[in-house]
């Protein structure tokens, strides 16, 4: 089959852009939970997050457009999955357990869920969430019509809205679906949802499946082209605009600097940059038209993957360029790598830098510069860093893709 050589460039720039938001967390979540010491901090938390937001959304609009309908049976679809997304988890979920925090009380509740010190693992359980119900939707994906599949993703973009509608409603019913002890506010009820009952109207047409189908909509139906480049770059911007705009205004709420408090004060801020509200999908959709319109398919290639972890678009002749040979396929293939293992990296290379620019006023770089160039140092040491490790890891004989995928 032939490979898509753009969506080697969009998974690269997803991956990077997974270490920006990593990056940019520190300047709004510390303290007791949420703290942004200066007006500078909350501007550049909100630009970097508005970028850079999108970059889950993008790894599954990746996999809806290359995976639905399936091209081999459910019981083939899960070994492969198994192979280049299970084994990998269980790898780096132990080493993260032995490493951060106690080995024995990680340990203990690795049967229930994730290392919350990892928390970044969260994604690849929602993504095997959405490989349980490929081979339901395969069928269907298969020989559904525009019109059909137009239906859907409207219902959907309703859902993107709920977070605004609960926002509005007002967010304090006394109505919680995260586990016990886990900080998220309460959430206004809409339409069937109870205290008693999370699943409500649109429960089901909601979510991150929702960006499977939008790759494979844009698989199907939407052409590629200058116009359809162009509408791109403007949703991306819009969706910029209102993620940026939405997240400051939040934060500059209370009228005064440092704003700190319980990390539940953050998660209402987030509210702004939801993974799957309707600003960050633009931003999604815009990047996705954006970087397809300008790529190319190679006709040399038989094999195409698109589970996780892009520059500029490639250019005509991009799959025989050294630079996609050389850089942009082996770090697209490394991947699912890069972002299981990344913030071992991460973490260090931001507290070092932070020891060494200070941050707000007493920053090394002025009250304005220090927080930019500490979110982009760290996030390109750490890409340029665990990108070349994932490489070199992967291509170790029999062992490499168990544990980098």
């Amino acid at each position: 089959m032939n490979r898509e050589i753009w969506l080697d460039f969009l998974r690269v720039t997803a991956c990077f852009l997974v270490m920006v938001v990593h990056s940019t967390e520190p300047f709004y979540l510390g303290g007791e939970g949420s703290l942004v010491l200066t007006s500078a901090d909350a501007y550049w938390v909100s630009v970097f997050e508005g970028l850079a937001r999108c970059c889950v959304p993008l790894f599954v609009i990746a996999s809806g457009y290359l995976q639905l309908p399936l091209r081999y049976s459910t019981g083939e679809f899960f070994r492969r999955r198994a192979v280049r997304i299970l084994i990998p988890l269980v790898f780096w979920t132990v080493v993260y357990a032995l490493v951060w925090g106690e080995p024995a009380a990680n340990f203990k509740g690795l049967l229930l869920n994730f290392n919350y010190a990892a928390g970044h693992l969260w994604f690849v359980y929602m993504l095997l969430g959405l490989y349980l119900i490929m081979p339901l939707l395969s069928p269907w994906a298969a020989k559904v019509s525009r019109r059909e599949l137009s239906v859907y993703l409207g219902i959907w973009a309703l859902t993107l809205l709920l977070p605004f509608v609960r926002e509005a409603a007002g967010g304090a019913a006394p109505l919680i679906y995260a586990a016990d002890g886990l900080p998220a506010p309460a959430l206004f009820p809409l339409w069937g949802e109870a205290s008693w009952n999370p699943f409500g109207l649109l429960y089901y047409v909601s979510g991150f499946a929702g960006y499977m189908l939008l790759g494979l909509y844009i698989k199907r139906f939407v052409p590629s082209g200058r116009l359809v480049r162009s509408i791109g770059w403007t949703l991306f911007l819009l969706g910029f605009i209102w993620v940026c705009f939405g997240l400051l205004r939040r934060i500059c709420e209370s009228g005064y600097f440092p704003v700190e408090g319980p990390v539940a004060i953050a998660v209402g801020w987030e509210a702004a940059i939801a993974f799957c509200g309707l600003p960050v999908a633009l931003t999604a959709l815009g990047l996705t038209l954006a970087f397809r319109s300008g790529g190319r398919v190679s006709p040399s290639v038989t094999e195409k993957k698109a589970d996780v972890p892009s520059g500029d678009t490639p250019s005509p002749g991009a799959e025989g360029s050294r630079f996609y040979r050389w850089m942009i396929r082996p770090l697209s293939e490394a991947g699912y790598g890069m972002y299981l293992a990344h913030m071992l990296v991460l973490g260090m290379v931001s507290g070092w830098l932070r020891d060494w620019l200070g941050t707000g006023s007493d920053g090394l770089l002025g009250l304005t510069w220090t927080t930019p160039v500490q979110i982009l140092a760290t996030a390109l040491i750490s890409f340029v860093t665990v990108g070349l490790a994932a490489v070199l890891l992967r291509r170790i004989p029999k062992v490499g893709k168990w544990l980098m995928g």
